[in-house]
């Protein structure tokens, strides 16, 4: 299965080792990063099934967590993802200019 950016969703190739600043060649965003781990469960404690790694206040920025394992296939978003995505969306089209 392929590896894909959690920002882009487009395949990162065949990228043997994944560094803290590795970043897509497509969008730019940050690889070594929660939201492409293997490990990454927004239901768990810290959202990370592994109980001995730090906790990443960031999800979507690069760490030196060493228990990162980069996932297959895209990341699948939960219903409070979705949830929490859609109300961002939904401040933004009402925010008050001035």
């Amino acid at each position: 299965m392929e590896r894909v950016c959690h920002h882009c969703g487009r395949d990162i190739g065949a990228v043997e080792r994944i560094g803290r600043r590795d970043v897509c060649l497509h969008c730019r965003a940050d690889l070594h990063c929660c939201l492409n781990c293997a490990l990454y469960d927004p239901t768990r404690h810290n959202q990370c099934r592994e109980p001995q790694a730090e906790r990443q206040v960031d999800k979507q920025v690069g760490n030196f967590c060493e228990y990162f394992s980069f996932r297959s296939g895209p990341r699948t978003v939960t219903d409070a993802e979705g949830r929490d995505r859609a109300r961002e969306r939904l401040a933004t089209l009402f925010a008050k200019k001035t």
